[in-house]
């Protein structure tokens, strides 16, 4: 077979599928066999294309033995038409190279290997499902490399979306690995407790744990893991006492602002002052240079452009994107950025209605924007919530600054992991900010602060962690947690953002209900040590997926069907009767 596919160009040496021999002579030594049977299949792999495999089986005629052909065997899957290259390339090309299915159909048929979406689909979780036993195949090897480093630090976190399942995930902090996966109908205690009791098996005790502050992981982590250095991510922790905080007082302003339509009303202004403004390459370059030249040039031209202006401004309005951090709420207030800036339009409006050049007709584009905002400005009871929230803004931020994440001068959204201030110096800040709060009169005898300290109290314990000790073979080494568990909120990001583009969907409800839990084990594949981990001495992917049993994958990929969020077939084949509805009437005498 060697000589027949060296060389092969796909598509090009076989008008026709032609018919390849295979037989064990050379993968057994024992004497006076004969055939037992000769079967067929269809067999489809990168290098040659769909071919026609043609086995011969033979049995030992001293104690029965038979023997099957290793080199087919190496090739695919028991009862599988595609190869282990192919499942290899389907599994890279969609988790790793975020294809969709139709990009790789076209891929394929380029190398004469004809497949279907369907196919792909079931490909990519055979792809998942290999992946997940070579893992725990390895299980002690990862185990042992985690020891060489002196541990792990356990790092948890899940997602979901709308009804979906939570996926969660366990992940060593030090390596950035995978360790385990589970999809859960929601995050309680009681169901999270023998997912944590597993990675305990498997892996031993972490040196310490990360995760955000749900009571179910609290909970669990207590249970499974008491005594342990345990803290919760400084993000999470933020992000939770800004959402106690602002988020009532955000909610008004949000419904104030959708009660006068102001957004509609101001799109609309603006779609009616570009059809007057046009592209009127001159006028833009007049208010141009009038802007960058701050009152060092005549601007009688800009005075007679009140459109423009107005125009700009609406613009200048809605373009709250730069001011903001990219964190999300309650770092990010869109909607309170928003009205500032509708308010600095009205000032600055106002001002320019009272200059002695104002000329009614003129100036109508700017009297209109200044009649649209002035309902805003007029609303007391907004008013209120926005000196409200402003003042608890302030009070956020500062803290934000104490405990240095997620500043308000930064632009590392999502993916801020705090800045390299020692963690004494930091429950130090933390401490004066909490001492500051309780000694202002004003502040301490407000219901919202009050929560706010006794909600730092409380965690006061799980948020500064000193430098853990860990011991290597060679020696004793100090690490400090990482502060946050942005680890895995960047991995499940990751995650939904390449499922996004593969399928060019926005939701991933579905996503999530069909996945196989153990999707998450693909982003160990860039780690070139977890690599070597498992492929356990062979060359390529492949070649460690030929040596796993092909049933024990089929055992694994039906069990998969049971996972919260799948739908079985059976029941898929009971709703989709058109009589549903009659038969399970009659079922209770209807």
């Amino acid at each position: 077979m060697d000589k027949i596919v060296e060389g092969v160009s796909p598509g090009r040496l076989f008008p026709e599928i032609p018919t390849i021999h295979f037989s064990p002579q050379g993968d057994c030594c024992a004497r006076n066999l004969t055939v037992l049977k000769t079967r067929e299949k269809k067999v489809v792999t990168l290098d040659i294309g769909p071919f026609r495999a043609k086995e011969t089986v033979l049995q030992s005629l001293e104690d029965g033995t038979i023997y099957a052909c290793q080199e087919l065997k190496a090739l695919t899957p028991q009862r599988c038409t595609f190869g282990y290259d192919v499942i290899v390339y389907v599994g890279y090309a969609l988790f790793v190279h975020c294809r969709g299915e139709q990009e790789i159909i076209k891929e394929l048929a380029a190398r004469n290997i004809s497949i279907s979406d369907r196919e792909i689909s079931f490909l990519g979780k055979k792809f998942v499902t290999y992946l997940a036993v070579a893992h725990r195949e390895s299980r002690q090897h990862i185990r042992k490399a985690m020891e060489r480093r002196g541990g792990y630090i356990l790092h948890l976190d899940g997602t979901c979306e709308a009804d979906s399942p939570h996926l969660f995930s366990g992940l060593d902090g030090i390596a950035e690995l995978v360790l385990e996966n589970v999809k859960l109908p929601s995050e309680r205690a009681d169901l999270l407790v023998p997912f944590l009791r597993q990675i305990k098996g498997q892996y031993g005790d972490p040196i310490a744990l990360v995760h955000d502050m749900g009571k179910g992981i609290l909970s669990a982590v207590e249970t499974v893991f008491p005594g342990k250095p345990d803290f919760i991510c400084h993000f999470h922790f933020l992000r939770d006492i800004g959402k106690d905080l602002l988020e009532d007082e955000y909610q008004r302003i949000r419904n104030r602002l959708k009660k006068h339509r102001i957004r509609s009303s101001l799109r609309q202004m603006a779609r009616n002052l570009e059809r007057a403004v046009g592209q009127e390459r001159k006028a833009m370059e007049m208010l141009y240079v009038g802007i960058s030249k701050s009152g060092d040039t005549d601007l009688s031209s800009f005075r007679k452009m009140p459109a423009l202006a107005a125009f700009a401004l609406i613009h200048w309005a809605f373009d709250t994107s730069a001011q903001l951090n990219g964190y999300g709420f309650p770092f990010d207030r869109p909607h309170l950025l928003f009205y500032h800036r509708l308010k600095a339009i009205y000032i600055l409006v106002e001002a320019i209605r009272q200059t002695p050049q104002r000329h009614e007709q003129t100036h109508r584009p700017l009297n209109q924007l200044f009649r649209s905002i002035k309902q805003l400005m007029d609303d007391l009871a907004l008013g209120k919530s926005v000196a409200q929230l402003d003042e608890r803004v302030g009070v956020f931020d500062t803290l934000r600054k104490a405990l240095r994440i997620a500043l308000p001068e930064g632009k590392d959204g999502l993916n801020d992991d705090g800045d390299d201030t020692d963690m004494k110096t930091i429950e130090g800040r933390v401490k004066g900010f909490r001492e500051q709060i309780v000694s202002d009169s004003r502040l301490s005898g407000k219901e919202e602060y009050k929560k706010m300290i006794q909600q730092i109290d409380m965690y006061w314990k799980k948020l500064f962690a000193d430098p853990i000790a860990m011991h290597t073979p060679q020696n004793e080494v100090f690490i400090q947690p990482q502060r946050t568990n942005n680890i895995l909120e960047r991995f499940f990001r990751d995650i939904k953002k390449k499922a996004r583009k593969r399928t060019g969907t926005i939701s991933l409800t579905k996503t999530l209900k069909t996945i196989l839990s153990d999707t998450p084990l693909v982003k160990n594949l860039d780690k070139e040590e977890y690599l070597k981990i498992i492929l356990d001495g062979c060359d390529t992917l492949q070649e460690r997926f030929a040596r796993i049993d092909s049933n024990l994958v089929v055992e694994e990929l039906e069990r998969s069907k049971k996972e919260p969020g799948r739908v079985s077939r059976e029941l898929k084949e009971i709703i989709r009767d058109p009589a549903f509805r009659i038969k399970l009437g009659l079922l209770f005498g209807c």
